[in-house]
């Protein structure tokens, strides 16, 4: 049981770094807010999450 939230929690805090590193590296104008949305979708998808935030955040706004 322990082992299961470690990994839950491991999984959202590295989705953070990974949404707070993306921000760190692009232009302001292609920036994704950090909010629990953003970091649940890539706590749940990883990667993939991360490039259909970019592109979501490209083309849309």
């Amino acid at each position: 049981m322990l082992t299961k939230i470690f990994k839950v929690f491991k999984r959202i805090l590295l989705s953070f770094f990974m949404l707070y590193g993306y921000n760190v590296l692009t232009p302001s104008a292609a920036l994704i807010p950090i909010n629990i949305f953003t970091v649940l979708v890539l706590a749940l998808f990883e990667i993939p999450g991360l490039l259909f935030l970019i592109v979501i955040r490209l083309f849309v706004f």
